[in-house]
């Protein structure tokens, strides 16, 4: 009994130290998921102290709307807690937390030391989205899978401020690594991707939820308006992969392109091709979209035509958010976050809008500078100038799946991938967005795949 509450007075003292940061993003839906997580790591912690540790969502630390990409923070925390703790843990809003086998795991590590603690990820060939870092040999340099948490000792906030551009998992390991002259990531086996219930997980101190039917009915099909960007070359190499994929799944959807062709049929918007992007063409469709052309719906979805998606998987992740909110979805990437710069979702892996997001944007002065501007980069810089919040998805790929590591995806059933180059994308499309176990109605969706969502 005594050898119990010293154990039990020894986790109170380290418990102290902790401060807890929780990866939350300021949509209604997610801010409710992040307080559900913070509400059980206090009644957890509670139960073991009567001074929990400081539990922080992160979406609300500071006016920086660009904190979540984590580097642009950093400062602020070292100085908030810098001189009163040794642990900074991050968690995403899925990831459950046993925190006494947490404890025990992080007691492993002298903290008065520099440690970068997670579970690695690496990739298994060079690839852009990670800026082809180390692509001799990528495999080499891991990353953090953030599903799992990760951990930072305090005494490695003490660096200079971060110069922030396209922020990923590799970019937060590149910035801490510093060239060889910081720690690599370390291995901490308790820090785990395995589902809550699974009984392979009764040693992690980490687990991922799994919150079925958390959002009820998924969005009808016809609620969803789908555009697919499109042109006069592409229309017999990438269209037709479009028609024998996913097409089927939509209720309402059209090709638009600069020429026009009845046999698909396409629309032209008047807006000329162009070869790098696309901004002058989606401003056109956003314009469309709230015109008498085409239906009323709740939400649009605008698509490349070399993107690939899972329509029904959509219609399940839809029903978690309110279209009365302008809300703009997809994989969020950002660009000089720490300086200042503005979030945007990559256009390749698909970007979903709210009515009320389309509207509050064609209702700004914000325009395209030129049609041939990066027309995700220009959204983004407009929802910053309005105010309005980007969110993030990992469900959504601006790149193919050999792109991203095997662990990331294992623990995911991903709504969307993104281009042709290299791959049969067909068989992409059978693989890793089919749901072959269900009717063609959202509502055949398996249960794994619910749960997943």
């Amino acid at each position: 009994m005594c050898a119990y509450f010293f154990f039990l007075n020894l986790v109170c003292a380290y418990l102290r130290e902790i401060v807890f940061v929780i990866q939350s993003q300021s949509n209604s839906f997610h801010v409710s998921r992040a307080e559900r997580q913070r509400a059980d790591l206090l009644q957890q912690t509670q139960s073991l102290t009567q001074t929990p540790p400081p539990i922080l969502l992160l979406h609300s630390l500071t006016d920086n709307e660009g904190d979540w990409s984590i580097l642009p923070v950093l400062p602020y925390l070292s100085l908030l807690f810098g001189k009163n703790s040794s642990w900074l843990v991050f968690l995403e809003e899925e990831t459950n937390v046993k925190v006494t086998k947490l404890l025990q795991a992080l007691r492993k590590f002298d903290r008065r030391k520099e440690w970068f603690l997670g579970k690695p990820l690496h990739d298994e060939e060079s690839t852009i989205i990670h800026h082809y870092a180390f692509a001799e040999n990528p495999s080499i340099f891991k990353y953090p899978d953030f599903s799992a948490a990760w951990a930072l000792s305090i005494p490695l906030l003490d660096r200079s401020g971060p110069n922030l551009y396209l922020p990923c998992l590799t970019l937060v390991a590149l910035y801490i690594w510093e060239n060889g002259q910081g720690p690599r990531l370390t291995a901490v086996p308790e820090l785990c991707t395995e589902p809550e219930h699974s009984p392979t997980a009764q040693h992690c101190a980490t687990t991922l939820s799994s919150p079925a039917p958390l959002c009820g009915e998924p969005v009808k099909k016809e609620d969803i308006f789908v555009a697919v960007k499109t042109c006069k070359k592409f229309h017999t190499e990438r269209v037709p992969v479009v028609k024998k994929t996913w097409e089927r799944e939509a209720f309402l959807l059209e090709y638009y392109s600069d020429h026009t062709d009845p046999s698909i049929p396409t629309i032209d918007l008047g807006v000329p091709n162009t070869e790098r992007g696309h901004c002058g063409k989606t401003f056109a469709i956003l314009e469309r979209y709230v015109s008498d052309a085409v239906p009323k719906t709740r939400w649009l979805l605008v698509v490349d035509d070399d993107t690939l998606i899972s329509l029904p998987r959509l219609q399940m992740l839809l029903s978690c958010y309110d279209p009365s909110e302008p809300v703009c979805l997809g994989e969020r990437y950002g660009y000089g976050l720490g300086q200042g710069g503005y979030s945007y979702i990559t256009g390749g892996g698909g970007m979903v809008f709210s009515r009320a997001a389309v509207v509050r944007l064609l209702a700004s002065d914000c325009k395209c500078y030129r049609d041939d501007a990066p027309d995700d980069m220009v959204l983004g810089m407009c929802l910053n100038a309005l105010g309005l919040p980007v969110t993030h998805s990992s469900l959504f790929h601006q790149a193919r799946p050999e792109d991203y590591s095997r662990d990331f995806l294992a623990h995911q059933v991903p709504i969307s991938f993104h281009k042709h180059w290299n791959i049969d994308p067909v068989a992409v499309f059978n693989r890793w967005l089919k749901d072959k176990s269900r009717s063609t109605s959202p509502r055949g969706l398996n249960k794994s795949t619910k749960e997943e969502l």
